[in-house]
């Protein structure tokens, strides 16, 4: 399984099971997300904690989710980013637009305040 859907008390968790998440994987994970939002989820967290590479077309598939969820008034949030994805929201200055946490739980707690 790529994808893997965790709920802790109304927060989506959606964990990105890849080493490598690109094109391929970026339409799919997209539409996860869509689902998850038509659904009602408002507070998401994707987890990258096991990701060592995202291409463009997967960070465009997170922006997009993000607009999405944040015109609904919820937010998308992400976790455990790797040396080289960290690198990537440097690079396109994606950090200033997504909040980042260490690890879920404290992406969690965040939700709660």
């Amino acid at each position: 399984m790529d994808f893997i859907r965790e709920n802790f008390e109304g927060v989506i968790v959606e964990v990105v099971n890849l080493p490598r998440a690109t094109l391929r994987e970026a339409e799919e994970f997209k539409k996860i997300l869509n689902e998850d939002i038509e659904n009602g989820a408002r507070k998401i967290i994707v987890d990258l904690t096991d990701c060592e590479f995202i291409d463009s077309t997967f960070l465009g598939a997170l922006v997009v989710s993000l607009k999405k969820v944040t015109a609904l008034g919820g937010d998308l949030k992400l976790v455990g980013f790797q040396p080289s994805v960290h690198s990537m929201f440097e690079l396109t200055r994606m950090y200033r637009v997504f909040e980042a946490f260490p690890n879920k739980y404290e992406a969690i707690e965040s939700f709660k305040n």
